[in-house]
């Protein structure tokens, strides 16, 4: 007479998921302190600044805080210095952040290439991005754009411009100038990564095979460069649209608010205008516009590197 086997193999599929949700714990738990702090430091500011986008509350006056639902929102739509304001914000955007990448692209094509000193000028190409926002916006507007002893006007007294006042003239575009020397480096960073990062074989057989250096650089190395390139525009966009150190520092928004970009209008309407619950609903809106634009643009990159993949 045989004995009948205990049914130990339909209990272990039981014990096992246990197992693995308490092992799947196991490897969050480590990341759980950061998530919570994440958490209170941006979605709770986030929630009371929705809160406050429904209320009128002036602050030089006191207790005029009170519910208005959503015409916060409608006054911020018919602002035409916030529409100003937002147009600024996507010249800022668009122009800096595709020049500095021209020129990103450019530099780590020099960088690419083996030279005497390269890695000095390597290290002078990215300082600029180490030098912290503040500082950089007030050498720009003190030391390179100073009416009387500027050195952009220094180089240019030759060609009879001695004193032109660049920041008073030209007051976004010299801004963007700023952002544009700031962010450069950041492009080149990204962009040398990528050059460094492609089969150096592949361009030895089409120079071998009698391609042109344009040639090459057209059909495999912009091709091979295209996700480190929309990386970067992604990225430095998020970046530069809620800059403020640099408007702030060289020229206070002015003219008028010739040069002023969302941030710094959200800023004056809430510490210069004390309207808290206008300046909330601008935040509010500026935010969720971020958020829909990145969305797509990060789609567009993932899908990118994921052809990428299957490719290879």
């Amino acid at each position: 007479m045989t004995a009948i086997a205990p049914p130990v193999a339909a209990a272990r599929p039981a014990r096992a998921r246990p197992d693995r949700r308490r092992q799947g714990w196991v490897r969050r738990a480590p990341l759980l302190p950061a998530l919570v702090f994440t958490i209170i430091v941006t979605q709770l500011p986030f929630l009371l600044t929705l809160w406050y986008s429904l209320q009128s509350w002036s602050l030089v006056r006191p207790g005029s805080e009170h519910f208005v639902g959503f015409s916060n929102y409608a006054d911020v739509f018919k602002d035409s210095q916030f529409r100003t304001t937002a147009v600024n914000t996507v010249i800022m955007t668009v122009g800096t952040v595709l020049i500095a990448m021209v020129i990103g692209v450019g530099l780590a094509l020099v960088l690419d290439r083996k030279f005497l000193g390269r890695g000095v000028v390597r290290t002078l190409l990215i300082t600029p991005f180490l030098v912290m926002p503040v500082a950089g916006a007030l050498l720009w507007k003190t030391t390179m754009f100073d009416p009387t002893f500027g050195i952009v006007n220094f180089l240019l007294r030759p060609f009879g411009i001695g004193h032109f006042n660049w920041v008073g003239s030209f007051p976004l575009g010299s801004v963007m100038i700023e952002m544009i020397w700031q962010w450069t480096p950041f492009m080149m960073l990204l962009v040398l990564a990528g050059l460094q990062s492609q089969p150096k074989d592949i361009l030895e057989a089409a120079s071998t095979d009698g391609a042109r250096p344009l040639q090459i650089f057209r059909e495999l190395t912009l091709p091979h460069l295209r996700r480190y390139i929309e990386l970067g525009i992604v990225l430095g966009a998020v970046y530069v649209v809620n800059e403020f150190d640099a408007v702030y520092m060289m020229t206070q928004g002015g003219p008028g608010i010739s040069s002023a970009n969302l941030p710094f209008y959200i800023y004056q309407r809430a510490f210069l205008g004390f309207q808290v619950g206008q300046a909330a609903a601008m935040g509010v809106v500026v935010v969720v516009a971020t958020i829909i634009i990145a969305t797509f643009a990060l789609r567009l990159i993932f899908t990118s590197f994921s052809g990428t993949e299957q490719a290879a």
